[in-house]
């Protein structure tokens, strides 16, 4: 039985008729670049993440870019993050002109390691920037208290994590700013980019949304140098058809998961996700690890079961950034990650006898493996 690792086509088939409606409402109304479906989608979304402010913006990365931008910071400044994460993170950091400082990922959730957090700050951080991976929150607590005893600002890079919360708290609504992505295979996707930064700051919201539309607030007339980072319209009104539908979606990729970890507990040559509140967690991506990784994802290819690598190279050992670390060595937990991480299929609409097979593929494998 062959099991992709992802189905768009399966995801939007139940809501076809609905986001071919809404995209023709676009169409009718001549309005594609920001407009009043961009602004409903913000408001909707502003309350989902339980904040008072979200500002559409093109993509995930415009989102990070954005919020350091309007916070004035630039060459000189570093930003503490973590080198286990989508390129996007330390990409944005970068193109302020400030230097991204790494912290390891912990053992367990695989997210920033709050006891590596001090050690690293200096009076050049203007920003901490830990990352929701694979859907898991960072530990916020800790990360909160050491960021506030400093008084340096937290952003949240919330890309993967819609629909996660913190002790009760949405992602998105526990640092200065939430940045999201939008891109069509997230848990809330869009049919293209689109990303948002959510926050409580009022001067905060202002200055993104002068940022993204050129710093012009008024047409023509621009007070500060910006981008072009605004929200289709086209974008909004998908993710306005989607969004009603995002705790459905995360509770069946929790109950896939779930249906994997009581699978898969008794496997010795795997390490699977540590959840210790189910709300912290919506499973965008089901990351093992596996020492014989190499092996088991020529297993999977045999068998037709798709699979991800997430992500094979850290970002400090990327040729682009390698020279804001020392090298291999410097970050053991994310390299050893980076090395036997494997991501089985878990998107909402996976059936039970997908879920069975791609069971039975590790089963086989580990068999195979425990008597050679």
């Amino acid at each position: 039985m062959k099991v992709p690792f992802f189905s768009l086509d399966a995801h939007h088939a139940p809501l076809r008729d609905e986001i071919v409606a809404a995209i023709d409402g676009v169409i009718n109304s001549g309005i594609f670049a920001g407009g009043p479906e961009v602004d409903s989608f913000e408001e909707s979304f502003a309350k989902s993440c339980g904040t008072r402010f979200a500002a559409g913006v093109g993509s995930g990365t415009d989102a990070l870019w954005l919020v350091l931008e309007a916070l004035g910071i630039g060459p000189g400044d570093e930003v503490v993050t973590v080198p286990m994460t989508f390129v996007a993170t330390v990409e944005a950091i970068c193109r302020t002109g400030a230097k991204p400082v790494f912290v390891d990922i912990s053992e367990d959730r695989f997210t920033m390691d709050p006891s590596g957090l001090e050690a690293v700050l200096t009076s050049r951080t203007k920003a901490i920037i830990p990352v929701h991976l694979f859907g898991q929150m960072a530990e916020m607590r800790p990360i909160l208290q050491i960021a506030e005893a400093y008084g340096i600002p937290v952003i949240e890079d919330a890309a993967q994590a819609h629909g996660a919360a913190y002790k009760d708290r949405p992602a998105g609504s526990h640092g200065l700013a939430g940045c999201f992505s939008f891109y069509p295979g997230k848990n809330l996707g869009a049919l293209g980019e689109a990303g948002a930064v959510v926050t409580n700051d009022p001067d905060l919201d202002a200055k993104v949304r002068l940022l993204r539309e050129h710093g012009q607030r008024r047409k023509y007339e621009h007070e500060a140098i910006g981008w072009n980072c605004r929200m289709d319209a086209i974008q909004a009104a998908v993710l306005k058809v989607k969004l009603p539908n995002l705790t459905r979606y995360n509770e069946r990729r929790r109950i896939h998961a779930q249906h994997y970890s009581e699978a898969l507990s008794d496997f010795p040559d795997l390490q699977l996700p540590s959840v210790r509140d189910p709300e912290e967690h919506v499973h965008h991506i089901y990351a093992v690890r596996c020492s014989q990784r190499d092996n088991l994802i020529m297993h999977f290819a045999s068998m037709g079961i798709g699979y991800g690598i997430h992500y094979p190279v850290p970002i400090h050992l990327q040729p682009a950034y390698a020279k804001f670390s020392n090298g291999r060595g410097s970050f053991p937990v994310a390299e050893a990650c980076a090395t036997s991480f494997v991501s089985l299929p878990v998107y909402p609409e996976l059936s039970a006898s997908s879920i069975q097979a791609v069971v039975q593929s590790l089963e086989e494998f580990c068999s195979v493996k425990l008597s050679a």
